[in-house]
């Protein structure tokens, strides 16, 4: 395969993310824990017949268990909270929020042994965050108290991400085989704890039901697969930028289909959470 191509299938990740909150919004009331353990279950078993498909089942073997815990432990912890964000404030603001993990990545990678935090680190940083402060300040409409608690788990969301992905650096290069495991033990962990947690409303209409199964299939499923080969394979940077984006397509999406309403505290957030994110970007790429 070669690097193009690579960054092509890479590429597919970032417009199935676009999607993630608008599929979200479709599957509601469904639990966030449910709705968890129903997306992992289709894309662990897109996941295995992959892997079965290559042969990759030998490579599974040799990966440390504590690869696969800290995988599992990413996957079923950011969605766990970004569903539920979107269950308890408003999709288009919470996935906005949510959607500073690109952002929470760069400055935290400059953190580490051998970076630097340079000055466009930080104005990247105020310009995401004063995005998500407007968010939760309500803009011209005041602070919205009771949208409080999906915010916080929206910003949870991106710290999850964000320090999962950093972290991740330290455990080396894993095959994209054991996406497959993770995604299976997420299903799992993630039935378990709604079982003990959640009251069980399964989708309630064939739309909602196509929404879930949509969910599992893209951004849940697919997503991952193909960002791992582009990361791995592909040109990394060039991808990491095309990451940025997600924040402006999610909105675009949710504005053009209705589930948002345009104004300009959204049009200002969106600008300065995706802005931000290009700016600390820029001071990598010219470190």
């Amino acid at each position: 395969m070669t690097r193009s191509r690579a960054t092509l299938i890479g590429f597919v990740a970032v417009l199935l993310w676009a999607l993630l909150a608008l599929f979200t919004v479709g599957t509601a009331p469904t639990p966030p824990l449910l709705l968890n353990a129903i997306c992992f279950t289709i894309g662990g078993t897109i996941g295995l017949i992959w892997v079965a498909r290559t042969g990759g089942f030998v490579q599974l073997r040799r990966i440390s268990w504590k690869v696969y815990a800290f995988g599992t432990l990413g996957l079923f912890g950011y969605h766990a909270l970004y569903f539920s964000a979107l269950r308890l404030a408003p999709a288009a603001e919470a996935g906005l929020i949510a959607y500073l993990w690109p952002l929470l990545i760069v400055l935290f990678s400059g953190l580490l042994p051998g970076e630097t935090l340079r000055r466009g680190h930080l104005i990247g940083a105020l310009c995401g965050f004063a995005g998500a402060a407007l968010i939760i300040g309500g803009g011209g409409a005041g602070f919205d108290l009771a949208a409080l608690p999906g915010y916080l788990l929206a910003m949870a969301c991106a710290l999850t991400w964000s320090g999962y992905s950093v972290l991740s650096r330290r455990l080396g290069d894993a095959p994209t085989a054991t996406v497959a495991v993770f995604c299976v033990a997420t299903a799992l962990l993630s039935a378990l704890m709604h079982i003990a947690l959640e009251e069980t409303i399964w989708p309630q209409t064939p739309l909602a039901w196509g929404a879930a199964i949509a969910l599992g299939l893209g951004p849940v499923g697919l997503a991952f697969y193909v960002w791992d080969v582009g990361v791995k394979r592909g040109d990394i940077q060039l991808l990491g930028t095309a990451s940025y984006a997600a924040p402006l397509l999610s909105t675009l999406v949710l504005v053009g289909v209705g589930v948002a309403e345009p104004s300009w505290m959204l049009t200002a957030a969106t600008v300065l959470i995706t802005g931000g994110a290009i700016l600390a970007a820029r001071a990598s790429l010219r470190g």
